[in-house]
C-alpha cells in the first residue's frame, strides 16, 4: 500500500556564497515568455567626457551608444517571479524601518 510520504523541513545552506563574486548592478531589463521570466542585470557608466563645456559636447555627439556589461541573466517562472519580488519588498521596507525610523 503507498501512502503519501511524510513531510520533514530540511535548512537550507548557500554552499559557495562566500567564495562567489559580488556584482554590482544598475541597469536591469525583464522579458517574458510563455511562463518564464528573463531579468537580464548589467553595470553601465555614462561615458567619460572631459575638457570645456563645448569639448564635452562635441565628445557626446560622437557617442553613438552606451555600452551595459552583463553580469547575469536569471530566468524564472512566475511563481518564483512573484517570490523574488516580495522577498525585495519585505527587505526593502526593513531597510527603510531601520534606516529612517520607520517612515
Amino acid at each position: 500500500m503507498r501512502g503519501k510520504l511524510p513531510q520533514k523541513s530540511v535548512p537550507l545552506a548557500f554552499i559557495g556564497a562566500d567564495e562567489t563574486p559580488m556584482l554590482y548592478a544598475n541597469h536591469f531589463v525583464i522579458q517574458n515568455q510563455q511562463n518564464e521570466f528573463i531579468l537580464t542585470v548589467g553595470q553601465i557608466a555614462p561615458p567619460m567626457l572631459m575638457g570645456t563645456d563645448e569639448e564635452k559636447a562635441e565628445q557626446l555627439e560622437q557617442v553613438d551608444y552606451v555600452p551595459v556589461k552583463v553580469v547575469a541573466r536569471i530566468v524564472v517562472t512566475e511563481t518564483r517571479l512573484k517570490e523574488l519580488i516580495d522577498v525585495l519588498q519585505t527587505n526593502l521596507k526593513g531597510y527603510q524601518e531601520r534606516t529612517r525610523g520607520g517612515r
